[in-house]
């Protein structure tokens, strides 16, 4: 019961990574027993980089082998395990999805979050997606609340015909900002996490948020009664979903295509 046999203190960045080695040390401070680091690889690298020894369970979205949280996914070893979402490596599969979407898109958008620790894996993967379907692409870097309204004026600007926000914490702490400058400058936009979709985008292809975030709980929670985080296997998504907001569509004046309504798990009316 929390305030009874468990206390738990929280730390939010609201997507400024710089702030998370001090989140992290002052936990530590206060003697936690478990250290949970969620939303992105800088939150589980910042708590890994903080202690060898308390207990860590981590959420992100890449690969925790590559970022040295883990030694396998079966037996993590050390003091952390826990789940990634795969979502930073789904890039190509959501450019694919752009295209079947906007077919006759010239030119398709990526907004990337350039301070994101994975954001050059992340182009990486999507230039060479657009180069394997010969598609021409423009990225706009962000940085801070400033960028965003540069980068969707230079998407119009370039004539964008579909944009794919790239997945990172920095643009899930502003998605309504996000979606609204979708709307306002007309763009079809793909996203990582349903939420956005819920909040007016157009569509998303990923994994659930919300499973994940309660796996994380049932590993702090089993770790408090004993377990090992080194016996702990790292979890991956075994679900993908694509929702789709056909409110938004309509308001765009866009036809979603029959291929990619058939592949949607919701559509919200």
């Amino acid at each position: 019961m929390e305030g009874e046999s468990i206390d738990i203190e929280y730390r939010w960045a609201n997507g400024d990574y710089d702030r998370l080695p001090g989140f992290a040390s002052d936990l530590l401070q206060r003697k936690v027993l478990v250290l949970v680091a969620v939303g992105g690889d800088p939150s589980a690298r910042a708590a890994k980089q903080a202690t060898s020894t308390v207990p860590i369970v981590f959420g992100m979205g890449g690969d925790p082998i590559q970022a040295g949280l883990a030694a396998s996914f079966n037996r993590p070893g050390g003091n952390a395990t826990g789940y990634t979402l795969l979502t930073n490596q789904m890039e190509p599969k959501r450019i694919g999805l752009l295209h079947e979407l906007v077919p006759g898109a010239s030119l398709l958008g990526a907004l990337i979050n350039s301070s994101y620790p994975p954001a050059a894996r992340q182009l990486e993967d999507i230039e060479n997606a657009t180069r394997s379907i010969k598609q021409n692409l423009f990225v706009a870097r962000v940085v801070n609340d400033q960028d965003l309204e540069r980068a969707f004026a230079s998407f119009v600007q370039q004539k964008v015909g579909a944009v794919l926000v790239a997945a990172a914490p920095f643009f899930d702490t502003r998605q309504d900002r996000i979606v609204a400058l979708a709307a306002q400058y007309r763009l079809p936009a793909m996203y990582h996490f349903r939420q956005y979709a819920v909040a007016g985008g157009l569509i998303s292809y990923g994994p659930s948020l919300t499973e994940s975030y309660k796996q994380a709980g049932v590993y702090a929670g089993r770790i408090l009664r004993g377990a090992k985080p080194a016996d702990l296997p790292v979890l991956q998504p075994t679900k993908f979903e694509m929702v789709i907001n056909q409110k938004t569509a309509n308001a765009l004046g866009f036809a979603i295509p029959n291929t990619i309504q058939l592949l949607a798990d919701e559509v919200i009316e």
